[in-house]
């Protein structure tokens, strides 16, 4: 099976990347901006026609995009989720190639939801930002271009490579450098929101499971089970061998209002509905939460 990869030098990209080249049966090319890429070739300008070209002369099977930006203005956040993806659903299209396409979606399109409850796929998106906005007009143009297509919402990820910074990153740049410093506390902000973490290598396995999928539509990508970003933090000290005291800066106690860290549009509260994972793609997360933050403080205590 030839799969194009868009998006390979990316945070969740590069884990799809070396989940799909441990698979023997597996052709891989990776298109995209850097210079790493097999082919050099920029999805936010460049020409349907010229991709057209280039997916009539490799012929692949499958067509995996992880490409995309998570963060900068509307424009930009268009451009790069939107624009792009417009440019990809159009050239499948034009080209012979009868590819199946695998997009790499996100939660943020569903926008905020009640706490307690667990957000399905049929659940009307209401995103709270532009990233949630440009995300599910990228959906929508490829559920509606008439493909052999699949949507991974894919809810929080964690694990190595975490972005520093993400809310999990800033919490173990802000500990190692407490660690560093001998300081015994940790003053934060943000505790109280909940996220549905599920781990970028289990999400590369999702990906590689739609791959070789029949499934249409959009599949959610979770772990089925919110965790407070508190209870998180915790975990980290603990992995980490901080000994010193937590503090909350928002703590109602304390007299400060909240202030969420997550720039998803969210909320407090995501949490994935995970059964048409299960049920139609046969995956399941295996990665636990603690080996999440001990990949991530490994990564963050190599930089003392």
């Amino acid at each position: 099976m030839r799969v194009l990869l868009l998006g390979a030098n990316g945070y969740l990209g590069r884990f799809v990347a070396d989940r799909l080249l441990a698979d023997p049966a597996v052709q891989l090319t990776a298109l995209g901006r850097g210079d790493d890429a097999d082919v050099r070739f920029d999805l936010a300008s460049g020409s349907p026609g010229a991709l057209t070209r280039f997916l009539n002369a490799v012929h692949p099977g499958v067509v995996i995009n992880c490409a995309g930006a998570t963060r900068g203005g509307a424009r930009e956040l268009t451009r790069h989720n939107t624009v792009a993806v417009a440019t990809i659903c159009e050239s499948l299209r034009r080209s012979g190639c009868g590819a199946r396409l695998v997009q790499v979606g996100c939660s943020s399109e569903y926008g905020p939801s009640q706490p307690g409850s667990s957000t399905a796929e049929d659940a009307v998106p209401r995103p709270g930002g532009p990233y949630g906005v440009s995300k599910l007009a990228a959906t929508e143009l490829v559920l509606g271009s008439g493909l052999d297509a699949i949507v991974l919402r894919v809810f929080s990820p964690v694990g190595p490579g975490t972005p520093a910074g993400s809310p999990l990153g800033r919490l173990a740049e802000a500990m190692r450098r407490a660690m560093q410093s001998g300081d015994n506390e940790l003053k934060l902000t943000g505790l109280g929101v909940q996220r549905d973490f599920v781990d970028v290598r289990d999400i590369a396995r999702a990906v590689h499971a739609a791959s070789l999928s029949a499934a249409q539509g959009a599949v959610n990508i979770g772990t089925g089970r919110a965790v407070r970003l508190r209870d998180a933090a915790t975990l980290l000290a603990r992995v980490a061998g901080f000994g010193g005291a937590l503090h909350e800066l928002d703590d109602p106690h304390l007299g400060s209002p909240p202030a969420y860290p997550y720039p998803d549009g969210c909320g407090a509260w995501q949490q994935a509905d995970v059964r048409t994972a299960r049920d139609r793609l046969g995956w399941r997360p295996r990665i636990g939460l603690e080996e999440s933050l001990a990949d991530i403080w490994m990564e963050a205590a190599c930089r003392i």
